[in-house]
């Protein structure tokens, strides 16, 4: 699919961050939590972000406040961020409501033994024709083909093993990760410019930008005052090199670096 292929160029560019754009856009999320505009910090590499980012939330830190017991005084702004995040998706969800992306009712058959009914086919596992004509709905066939396809590139075969390869003996802040972060941005694009749903104006806004982000930045951490965020790398070759500006070479040999969507 073109969308797919045109945000996987995204997600492994290596040109210049847009700095100006990135920081505008990080700038409306933290007034969207009501959190003014906190500084901008660029750093060439996740390994130069580490200093600035200790004592930002990590994922066990963040989950706390989503449980029963939340701890006391005003969560950090990731944890706003994440919460506005989480709404947008559940908004835009709500908006696939097109025929076409809809599951077609089953064909009326006579019941059989058990033991003979046909297995249910891995839609994961076709082509998307070939997924159609299986009975996968378009909304699925699009999430498998957009979402998990580019997830596979761009999450599984990026930035969680690049954060494996961090030196640091404990847990790594919790970040966002800008051109890696548009495997979910490219779903709801696609559905967008394919005609097949329309989003109210203020998602609309949101998701541009997010989807500016991707097109503009590396990964970054919000802090309360400060915001870290990463220069786009110098270079992608192979199934397992990754160079940043500063010149680190994570090793991701045995991680599962996988750049093909």
């Amino acid at each position: 699919m073109e969308i797919r292929q045109e945000w996987l160029a995204h997600g492994l560019s290596t040109e210049p961050a847009d700095r100006t754009a990135a920081q505008g856009c990080i700038t409306r999320l933290y007034a969207r939590v009501s959190r003014p505009r906190p500084r901008f910090v660029w750093v060439d590499s996740p390994r130069s972000a580490l200093p600035l980012v200790a004592g930002l939330p990590t994922h066990e830190a963040l989950h706390s406040w989503v449980r029963d017991r939340r701890p006391p005084g005003k969560p950090p702004v990731m944890s706003d961020l994440l919460a506005a995040l989480s709404r947008l998706r559940g908004s835009l969800e709500e908006t696939l409501v097109h025929p076409d992306l809809l599951p077609a009712p089953p064909p009326a058959a006579k019941p059989q033994p058990k033991s003979d009914k046909a297995r249910k086919p891995d839609w994961a596992t076709l082509t998307p024709t070939d997924a159609l004509v299986a009975g996968a709905p378009l909304r699925e066939v699009l999430r498998i083909s957009v979402w998990h396809a580019l997830r596979t590139s761009l999450a599984d075969g990026i930035y969680l093993p690049v954060r494996a390869a961090l030196p640091t003996d404990g847990p790594v802040p919790s970040a966002f990760y800008g051109q890696q972060d548009a495997y979910w941005v490219a779903f709801y694009d696609a559905l967008r410019r394919l005609g097949l749903t329309r989003y109210g104006r203020a998602d609309d806004a949101q998701l541009d930008d997010w989807a500016i982000l991707a097109r503009t930045c590396g990964w970054w951490w919000p802090g309360e005052d400060v915001c870290v965020i990463v220069e786009r790398p110098a270079a992608f070759r192979g199934n397992a090199f990754v160079e940043y500006r500063d010149g680190w070479r994570p090793d991701l040999r045995d991680r599962g670096l996988v750049l093909a969507a």
